[in-house]
This record gives structure tokens, sequence and C-alpha cells, in this order.
């Protein structure tokens, strides 16, 4: 029996890495953030970016990733309903799989509810503050409701995490411009 014990040690260590290896409890996530925020290279940052949102989208559980695959299919061709169904069905499965939360914040933005987006917005962040995208995310639902400086505060923070958003930083410029002529 005691021969069998490195076998079996190394067996559980290679599913604890596994494990590890997913979502946003990843450890190789921290390493990358870190990158960055020091990187001065834009082909750097997109394959940062990249990596992470790919981290962001593994689930060690099959059936998170089938539903995932399935609503990130429906959502591009403009099928909200089963979008936001498969993601329900994750954040069933998976309460704590941020990713879940933030697909579906993105499909109920993209239908017009801002309130149940800022709610999975919100549940996302909690599971994983670092989530440009979410917060983002966050920065367009406070766009669509007029709500300027909030809009410009979450793009901010959503530069703070990674500040290689070129996409974001113009949402910057342009609301502050609108806001700007508002005032005019």
């Amino acid at each position: 029996m005691p021969r069998f014990l490195p076998m079996l040690l190394c067996i559980l260590m290679i599913g604890f890495a596994a494990i590890a290896q997913a979502d946003q409890n990843d450890p190789r996530l921290d390493e990358m953030f870190a990158r960055l925020q020091e990187t001065d290279s834009r082909l750097e940052a997109q394959t940062l970016e990249q990596n992470i949102w790919a981290i962001w989208f593994t689930s060690t559980n099959e059936e998170v990733n089938r539903l995932m695959d399935q609503g990130s299919t429906a959502m591009n061709q403009g099928d909200m309903a089963t979008a936001i169904g498969a993601f329900s069905k994750i954040i069933a499965l998976a309460p704590d799989f941020a990713e879940g939360w933030n697909r579906r914040a993105t499909a109920l933005y993209m239908i017009g509810d801002f309130d149940g987006s800022r709610a999975d917005v919100a549940k996302t962040l909690a599971l994983e503050p670092r989530h440009f995208g979410a917060l983002s995310g966050l920065g367009l639902i406070n766009a669509a409701e007029d709500k300027g400086e909030a809009a410009i505060d979450a793009w901010q923070k959503a530069l703070e995490v990674n500040p290689n958003m070129s996409t974001v930083q113009q949402n910057i410029e342009d609301m502050k411009a609108k806001l700007a002529d508002d005032n005019i």
C-alpha cells in the first residue's frame, strides 16, 4: 500500500492544480494583472487581456462550460432569451463563478434591463473586484441612464485595473465632452 502513496499524492496534486486553474480564482491572474499595470506594449496588453478572459470563461464544471458556449453563441446571434436562460442556469449551478454573472449582466444590458444588469455587475465585482469588463459595463449602464459622472467613475476604475483599454479611455473623453456641452 505505501508504494502507491507517491502516485496518489501526484494525482491529487494534479487534480488540485486543475481546480486552481479555472475562473476568477486562478493563481495565474495575479501576475497577469501585475503585467497589465507595467506593460507599455499594446500587443502584450492585448495578449494578457485575452488570457485573462480565457481564464474567466473557464470552469472546472463541464456543464458550466457547455452552457457558457450556448449562452455566448445565443447572445452573439441576438437571441437574448436563450442567452439569459443559459447564463441563469450557470448562476444556479455555480453561483461563485463570476463570469456567469457578468455574461448575464451583459445580456440584460442588451435588452435594456439596466437594474438587472447593475445587480449582476455588483455580484460579478463581489466575486472578482478586478473584472475590468464588468467595470466597463457598469460605465455603459450609467451612461445609458444619463448618469455621466457615475459612468466616468466606473470607467476610471476599469482603467485603474487595466490601463490599456483604449475604448474605455475614449468613452471617458466622450462623456466629459458631453457633460461640458450639457453645462453650456
